[in-house]
Parts: C-alpha cells; structure tokens; sequence
C-alpha cells in the first residue's frame, strides 16, 4: 500500500505514545543520533531550528540525517565535525486503511469506527524547537551552513539556521 501524504500528518495532535498497548508498530528508520567526532569539543556550533510547529516523520528525520552525514563525511573528514540529532520519533500515526477493488463494499465499513492501524512514528516538535545541532572548526563554516541546509530541505517545516555561544551549549 501506499504512503498517504504528509499533508496528513502536519497538525499536532494529543501524542499516542504507549506501545505496550499497541500491537505492530514498526520500528523508527531513525539509525544514529550522534555521527562523526564524538571525543572532541568543536569551537563553533550551529543548530538547525523550525519555525513552525509540525509533526515530522521518522522517514524524513533519517533522510535529513543521511543528506547531511554524507555532505559532512565528504567536506570535513571522519573526525571534522560532531552531528546530534536531537528529537526522538515518538508519536505513532495511525492510518485508516480503505479496502479497494473489486467487492470492496461489502468488506470495508468505510469511516465507521475509523481508529487506524499503527503505520509509522513521528517526532513533534513545536516553533523554535531545535532538531540538530552540528559543532566543527571555523574552516568548515560555509560547508556546515550548507550541510544543514541540505538537511531542512528534508524537513516539512521552514528551518532557521542559527549560531550558538559557549553559554547557551552547557545548557
């Protein structure tokens, strides 16, 4: 069956979140959290933050991720940066499966006791919440910009790009 559009999916809802109740639902395409240089403290840090709220799918947070591991592995080397992604898919979306074809009537009870089957998760973040945040040397300025930029395109949401001071990293 096909994938239903994120147009579905955009508003926030109450959070569905106890799987133990739940039978069958698949696990998070979301592989790493933390890619690149782990040991060392990076300089200069910036952060890629949505403007509005959404619900964003684990599909397109590890999309994001692979789009810019793979810039950053290219640009800055093994050892040049340190990428965290920072939101966790926990909300399940559920999706009322139509039944179609022939004798499609007489199996499917259309919308009535429409409650959906589990069929992915899904993070949901609110405006101003940060989703990654990416620490690298000076020299590599420009590639980072790019490498989160490519990573918001991704993403279902209008993104900022925003530049962090020592400070506001220990929090």
């Amino acid at each position: 069956m096909t994938r239903k559009p994120a147009s579905m999916y955009r508003r926030t809802e109450r959070p569905y979140t106890r799987r133990e109740y739940m039978g069958g639902v698949p696990g998070s395409k979301v592989v790493h959290y933390d890619m690149g240089n782990l040991q060392d403290d990076f300089p200069v840090h910036l952060t890629l933050v949505v403007k509005e709220p959404c619900q964003i799918r684990h599909t397109a947070l590890e999309a994001a991720r692979v789009a810019a591991n793979r810039y950053l592995l290219k640009q800055c080397g093994r050892t040049g940066f340190h990428l965290k992604l920072r939101v966790y898919p926990h909300h399940v979306i559920r999706e009322n499966k139509q039944a179609t074809g022939a004798g499609a009537d007489r199996v499917s009870s259309g919308m009535r006791r429409a409650f959906g089957k589990a069929v992915g998760t899904a993070a949901q973040v609110t405006a101003g919440q940060k989703v990654f945040t990416l620490g690298f040397t000076p020299e590599f300025l420009e590639d980072a910009k790019t490498a989160l930029t490519r990573a918001g395109h991704k993403l279902p949401t209008p993104i900022q790009i925003v530049m962090e001071s020592r400070s506001e990293q220990i929090k």
